[in-house]
């Protein structure tokens, strides 16, 4: 069924993804609700507006404090959840946004300290990726249902980071995804659960560090995919020597940050659409194979 989510919230909609869910709602006819700490309208990293930022309501609030918003909570027919972080050290998203390869660098070697020795605190992974995601579904599945079933959609990740990215931020996504799960559960036939993972997101002009990589990854997923199954790759040998989490990042392809705005889109109006979402599902949500071509295109978009 379609046409259910039209008045929706997300979490975090002046951030990367959370902008790229903006934009998309929009263009579907959706009205549109951001919640984030600052609660200022999103800009590119320029510093612009875009127009479409207008027809945006954009609140203050505390994703681990769902009472700052309950309003917009409670009138939402679908939430997203985007808020989340890739490394402890929150400097690396403005030397992505920057394009700036030693302070991503520095970010990525955990700052001054000795790589080899680093600790990594539990607190920004539970606090940004785990609690706060199940704070603001607890409130929302105790809100007024209005529809057949409303759908709170979580941005989780594939496991591509790993060893460069410490085990942590998968592992709280995954205990997030598993704890929503439990909690729509309780309200099974007016909520349901959508895990959204996508892998290297990437966007020429806003994060331009991130398209080289992109464009590797793309290739090395489309290489594999043309491999018969019983001769040996690169994926297939590390698999062997007991590591998941670069053979994943070798065959999953990348995405664009706009097409996973467009399938988190379609997933809020489908309510058939529950579960894990991974690349491969979100290319079919926006109909990729229709469009007769295998991959993500790497112009600008």
């Amino acid at each position: 069924m379609a046409g259910i989510a039209k008045n929706i919230l997300v979490v975090g909609g002046n951030g990367f993804i959370g902008s790229a869910v903006c934009r998309a709602a929009l263009a579907k006819g959706m009205q549109v609700t951001s919640v984030s700490s600052s609660g200022r309208p999103y800009t590119t990293p320029k510093g612009h507006s875009p127009g479409w930022t207008t027809q945006v309501t954009w609140l203050k609030g505390d994703a681990l404090e769902p009472e700052t918003f309950r309003p917009a909570l409670q009138s939402a027919d679908g939430v997203v959840h985007t808020l989340g972080t890739l490394l402890d050290d929150g400097a690396y998203k403005q030397a992505i946004k920057d394009g700036n390869i030693l302070g991503l660098a520095q970010s990525l070697l955990g700052g001054n300290a000795n790589p080899l020795k680093k600790t990594v605190s539990a607190t920004g992974y539970d606090r940004l990726n785990r609690d706060s995601a199940l704070r603001v579904c607890e409130a929302f599945v105790n809100s007024p249902s209005s529809v057949a079933v409303k759908p709170f959609v979580y941005i989780s990740a594939e496991d591509i980071f790993r060893p460069v990215v410490p085990a942590r931020y998968i592992e709280s996504k995954r205990e997030a995804e598993a704890g929503i799960e439990g909690l729509v559960a309780q309200h099974a036939t007016a909520f349901r659960g959508v895990y959204i993972r996508p892998s290297l997101v990437y966007h020429a002009h806003f994060r331009p560090l991130s398209t080289p990589l992109a464009a590797l990854l793309e290739f090395s997923a489309q290489m594999h995919a043309k491999v018969p199954k019983a001769m040996p790759t690169p994926s297939s040998i590390l698999r062997r020597l007991g590591l998941e989490s670069v053979p994943n990042a070798l065959t999953i392809p990348p995405i664009h940050v706009d097409h996973v705005g467009e399938a988190i889109c379609t997933a809020l109006e489908n309510d058939t659409v529950k579960g894990v979402v991974g690349v491969r599902q979100m290319r079919e949500l926006i109909g990729w194979a229709e469009m007769g071509r295998s991959s993500d295109s790497f112009a600008a978009h």
